[in-house]
């Protein structure tokens, strides 16, 4: 089978469209510069489908790879017939390539192989042959120094013919799909460690059985992280009974002496070696699928938090909040740069409110601060309370920040070399300043398993994980677009067809060259070729540059359209763009070319109506119920404001002021049925909840968002 043909089995994308994005994925493009600038070759696929392109081309590498080191492990063994070889060849399926691969694969000295050592295979045969009804007589035979008993030449048989049904494929295959639609999943308590206090978590599990396939991805992921930690054991099985039988009922063609030995040894082939084997194999399965949904999830989640609303550029005053050690106080230039930082020390033990009131206002005022930044970690009530009882000289917005990350961050090697004059404290309040400012732009710079939202992210597969996560950031970066004038080496990092390498290389210029003036000075950046700036030049923007067309996210490559269409207009480039009631008259039709098409000429339109324009929401001040801060202020039935700060398949957790988020369960979601809980919700929304139910042993909130007041 064929690349094309294998993936187009699974995806059904239609064959002209694949087979040039395979084709541009060959010649290292990237999947946001092939979505955007080559429709017209890949018949407008979206991200989706490309992103499933690169997956499943992997799959079959993968695939083709395995295939080639097994034939060259059975011709050096000298067993690769053609029938083999055909058998090998025409198999897209990994688990049926390893069955088929099994019977030659070297393990260990097996049973097996000391009862062939011991001359029994013979013997095996004969019984296998179903002919015989005086085996006692026959197994005799066999006795010799390392046989002493007909019982041990018979027994020795029966590991041969054990292995035998262990390596057969239709065996493998039947007890494959049994596991996939009948296998049930089972933990027990270990009793030793039933009342440790960490085990408590995990107490439903103690006792829990269900059928595999019911088991939804975050309980699964919940039960292998306990016995993982030791507190329960696992189980995954069938029905044995009946998958000895039905084993039985492909091998078993007789009825005498032979039959009940050949029913012995699958007994034992099906505890000893099929059952374990296919077991764990089963749990692999369930564990990927687990991890996928998880992964998804956390995707999701990171996308709408890197797609978050920015402030812009604003003058910031940001506090990282504390009660003992003070508060740090930054004060932040509209670029994100440190103009100023100290300690204050509002809260206990110090007290020194007054104080610290006071240091605000001067600041405020003597940096034309616009905003204040308060991150949500401890002490942020209070220190939230202080800051909106001061009387400013102007209008002051103050904003609640999540911290998540941000001592990650600023403890991190890229914090050190942007700030090596700071300590961390001033580089986790610079973090959460810059993060109201402009989110995507601070966010890139964390490991995104750090951020906060998503569940069970360390239990995952964490290469899998790693790479959807870049996948993503590296979505969100060229769907916003980046200023290179001002990005950071991090976030200059994921522009398509950049890299880190390069990302450090377009800052060293800056640094030595002054600001970009064009884009086509992008060109002149060490190590940068044509290539890469045919990749990353239309996610670049220059802001006030020669070409207004460099603010834009039309493609160098398409400038002379535009230049054309502003002719035929009669129009400046400059007037052109933003010009809708010229751009609507256009014909495109009469700029269509052999490389650009409608799709294409429509998004240049698209982007000429608002180049650059930022597709995020503006950021909105929120505000907790004043009287809530700790668990034990709640009572069911308060109706509270939140922000949803987590997303899961089966509900979203919101901040309602506490250091608990509280959990709308998907069915108290919407008062109609909700497949998906992402059609309903957005990481960040502002919502009003119900306090339905407070358990303060377990610290959990159970809260509502289908409620009339």
């Amino acid at each position: 089978m064929t690349l094309t043909a294998y993936i187009q089995k699974i995806t059904q994308i239609p064959t002209k469209g694949l087979e040039a994005t395979i084709k541009l994925l060959n010649e290292d493009c990237t999947l946001p510069f092939i979505a955007r600038y080559r429709k017209e070759l890949t018949g407008n696929l979206d991200e989706v489908a490309i992103a499933d392109i690169i997956k499943y081309k992997k799959q079959f590498e993968t695939i083709e790879k395995r295939k080639e080191s097994i034939l060259k492990a059975l011709q050096e063994q000298g067993v690769l017939s053609d029938d083999l070889k055909r058998k090998i060849n025409s198999t897209q399926d990994l688990s049926i390539l390893e069955d088929i691969y099994l019977p030659f694969k070297k393990k260990r000295k097996t049973k097996a192989d000391t009862a062939r050592k011991n001359g029994l295979e013979p013997l095996a045969k004969t019984i296998m042959a179903q002919r015989s009804n005086t085996l006692k007589d026959l197994a005799l035979k066999y006795t010799n120094k390392e046989v002493s008993s007909p019982e041990d030449a018979l027994e020795g048989a029966r590991h041969i013919i054990a292995e035998w049904v262990n390596e057969r494929s239709d065996v493998r295959s039947f007890l494959r799909k049994q596991y996939a639609k009948k296998a049930s999943i089972a933990s027990s308590v270990i009793k030793i460690k039933k009342d440790d206090e960490k085990a408590q978590k995990y107490r439903d599990y103690f006792n829990w059985d269900e059928p595999l396939t019911r088991c939804p991805s975050h309980r699964l992921l919940a039960i292998l992280r306990a016995e993982s930690e030791g507190f329960i054991r696992l189980k995954i099985a069938i029905d044995e009974e009946s998958a000895r039988l039905s084993i039985e009922d492909k091998i078993i063609n007789s009825d005498n002496a032979c039959a009940d030995e050949i029913a012995e040894a699958i007994e034992d082939a099906y505890k000893r070696l099929l059952a374990p084997s296919l077991s764990k194999e089963a749990l692999k399965l369930a564990k990927e699928k687990a991890d996928n949904a998880a992964i998804t999830v956390f995707a999701k989640n990171l996308q709408q938090l890197l797609l978050g609303a920015p402030l812009g550029e604003k003058s910031i005053l940001a506090l990282d909040p504390g009660f003992r050690s003070g508060c740090k106080l930054v004060c932040l230039d509209a670029r994100g740069d440190i103009q100023h930082n100290e300690n204050i020390y509002p809260h206990a033990p110090q007290n020194q409110q007054k104080e610290a009131i006071k240091r605000i206002q001067v600041l405020v005022k003597n940096f034309d601060i616009e905003v204040i930044a308060i991150g949500n970690g401890t002490a942020s009530r209070e220190t939230e309370a202080m800051v909106k009882s001061i009387a400013f000289d102007r209008d002051i917005d103050v904003f609640v920040v999540s911290e998540a990350g941000a001592s990650i961050y600023s403890a991190s090697k890229i914090a050190r070399d942007e700030f090596p004059d700071y300590d961390v404290t001033v580089r986790g309040a610079i973090s959460i300043g810059r993060r109201l400012a402009d989110p995507l732009a601070e966010l890139v710079k964390i490991d995104a398993k750090s951020i906060g939202v998503g569940q069970y992210q360390h239990d995952v597969d964490q290469t899998l994980l790693n790479n959807q996560l870049d996948t993503v950031v590296e979505h969100c970066v060229n769907k916003v677009g980046v200023n290179i004038n001002t990005a950071s080496t991090s976030l200059l990092s994921y522009v398509s067809g950049i890299g880190p390498k390069l990302a450090e290389n377009i800052v060293a210029y800056r640094g030595e060259n002054g600001a970009f003036k064009s884009r086509s000075e992008i060109k002149k950046v060490k190590r940068l070729g044509a290539k890469a700036f045919e990749q990353g030049a239309g996610f670049l923007r220059i802001k006030n540059g020669k070409n207004p067309l460099d603010d834009s996210a039309v493609h160098p490559e398409s400038y002379a359209i535009v230049k054309q269409m502003a002719k035929d207009s009669k129009l400046s480039i400059a007037d052109l763009i933003g010009n809708s009631k010229i751009l609507n008259e256009i014909t495109l039709r009469n700029y269509c070319t052999d490389s650009i098409g409608l799709p294409t000429l429509n998004d240049i339109v698209a982007e000429l109506k608002k180049p650059g324009l930022d597709p995020r929401e503006k950021a909105k001040t929120f505000s907790f119920n004043e009287h809530i801060h700790t668990i034990d202020d709640l009572t069911a039935g308060m109706i509270l404001p939140g922000i949803i700060n987590n997303i899961t398949n089966f509900g979203c957790f919101v901040d309602i002021g506490i250091k608990e988020s509280g959990l709308v369960h998907i069915s108290n979601v919407s008062n109609t049925f909700v497949s998906d809980i992402n059609t309903v919700v957005n990481l960040q929304q502002q919502v009003m909840v119900k306090v339905l139910e407070v358990d303060t042993a377990r610290k959990r909130v159970q809260l509502s968002m289908n409620f009339t007041e």
